[in-house]
């Protein structure tokens, strides 16, 4: 019943964006003649510009920002190495929070975790890229 729900809606949304690719045909703004081939022609376009892989990877990164708890870390970081322990007193965290915090950070390529025994440290992992989002105000 919901995979028939969600085709239909599927279906409905194609013949929606199908009716509004005919009007702007129609109105004469877009020089094109066949609606359907022109759909396809966006959607490969869409496909070439934007590898799905590659703004995946952007979007984490952005994500990484998006949020004060890791620009508040990005910035101890900017000042010298930590370890989990030292950012969860900083800042107030539990050690899960921290953790979660560190490795979506280091997952987007923002910071770097070097093993000493059983303690990990954390450091910036690009400090050009940082000086560049600072020169940019986005920390």
């Amino acid at each position: 019943m919901f995979s028939i729900l969600i085709c239909v809606g599927s279906a409905m949304s194609r013949i929606r964006v199908s009716k509004r690719l005919n009007r702007l045909i129609k109105s004469g703004i877009c020089p094109v003649e066949d609606a359907s081939k022109y759909a396809d022609e966006l959607r490969q376009l869409a496909e070439e510009i934007s590898n799905t892989k590659s703004v995946r990877k952007q979007s984490n990164f952005f994500k990484a920002l998006a949020d004060e708890t890791r620009l508040r870390i990005l910035k101890l970081l900017e000042v010298r190495e930590m370890c989990v322990c030292e950012i969860m007193v900083a800042l107030n965290l539990t050690q899960p929070t921290a953790s979660h915090h560190l490795r979506l950070l280091e997952n987007a390529g923002l910071i770097n975790g070097r093993k000493e025994g059983k303690w990990v440290f954390y450091s910036v992992a690009d400090t050009e890229l940082l000086e560049k989002l600072l020169e940019l105000r986005i920390l």
